[in-house]
């Protein structure tokens, strides 16, 4: 059977990579998600840790960090003053931050919950 904890972060490392690229070139994915160069740099460098532990090391610690990473974001994107210096920082807006909460909460689900 294969390793859950790192086909999931090889997954997500190549969605970010994805969204990392083409957060460089645009301020909005697909219309919803807002999106800046800083941001996009963070993506890639969460991404190439991502790809490395997917394809040579353990995925799980990747996987805790990012759940608690984007668990944090998620929940900070409703506190009114973070909420704005977010926006204003890494164009981090109401879809963005509800897609961290979900992708924090799975990400939290597959690093304590699946063994491997």
């Amino acid at each position: 059977m294969a390793n859950v904890q790192k086909t999931y972060a090889l997954i997500l490392g190549l969605v970010l990579a994805v969204v990392g690229l083409w957060g460089l070139f645009t301020q909005s994915l697909l219309g919803f998600f807002g999106v800046n160069v800083l941001q996009s740099v963070l993506h890639l460098i969460a991404a190439a840790f991502g790809l490395y532990v997917g394809i040579k090391a353990e995925g799980k610690i990747f996987n805790m960090v990012l759940g608690w990473v984007g668990l944090a974001l998620g929940i900070l994107g409703f506190v009114p003053v973070v909420k704005d210096l977010l926006l204003s920082l890494l164009n981090i807006n109401t879809a963005t931050t509800l897609l961290h909460l979900v992708i924090g909460v799975v990400s939290l689900g597959v690093a304590y919950l699946v063994k491997e």
